[in-house]
């Protein structure tokens, strides 16, 4: 069977590495040696799969150009610092992308992230061969939960967005999903199960992609 008219289209931070708590103490340090107090919870509801030109506003008030782009490499320069001794890929994940590519399904990465924390992700791990499509903050005017980022994939790849299905840990990015038309699987790295699976339009949600059947789930959610 080849699914070439079929498309997985991952979120990147939280859902192919597990590694939200690391930008969480980048933007700790980042908030906190600026003067501000730093609520973590408050913060990632609010900000998950923002970029940073869309954050740091929200934290630091109006802020110049050149003062958004200082804060922004500063914090990535800090999570990039903390996180580069614990960078792997969330368990199952390259066993479901090869099996997932030798189905001929298309394959897409969405994230709110910069290109160089892209790149420290993808390259240092040698993920990016498997994806015919890499949308990141530069490459769109809004964050999620806009869904311009997954129909900018989805038309990367020329697969419907109906017929895509998107891979998330975040509610920003399971809204944005919904809003693309497009079915959601939840990774359960930062949000519960239970949390999740409330989400509109999440079909399912997982702990990692360990035993996930890239096959069962194009059958199972895709017209």
């Amino acid at each position: 069977m080849n699914y070439a008219d079929r498309a997985f289209i991952f979120d990147m931070d939280g859902t192919l590495v597990d590694n939200m708590r690391f930008h969480t103490e980048a933007w700790r340090t980042l908030i906190e040696e600026n003067g501000y107090e730093f609520n973590e919870r408050k913060f990632l509801v609010e900000t998950a799969g923002q970029t940073n030109r869309e954050i740091i506003p929200s934290v630091f008030g109006a802020v110049s150009n050149e003062r958004l782009s200082e804060l922004a490499l500063r914090k990535e320069e800090l999570y990039r610092e903390v996180y580069i001794h614990h960078r792997k890929p969330v368990e199952g994940l390259v066993d479901f992308l090869e099996t997932s590519h030798g189905l001929g399904i298309k394959l897409a990465v969405s994230t709110a992230a910069s290109p160089p924390n892209m790149a420290f992700i993808l390259d240092g791990l040698d993920l990016r061969k498997y994806f015919g499509a890499i949308t990141t903050a530069a490459d769109v005017k809004r964050g999620k939960p806009d869904p311009e980022i997954f129909l900018l994939s989805a038309k990367h790849v020329g697969v419907e967005p109906k017929k895509s299905i998107v891979f998330e840990d975040a509610f920003f990015g399971f809204e944005a999903a919904k809003r693309a038309g497009m079915k959601a699987i939840g990774i359960t790295t930062v949000n519960s199960y239970d949390e999740i699976m409330q989400a509109d339009g999440v079909v399912e949600a997982h702990a990692n992609f360990q035993g996930l059947d890239p096959d069962r789930i194009v059958r199972e959610y895709t017209a």
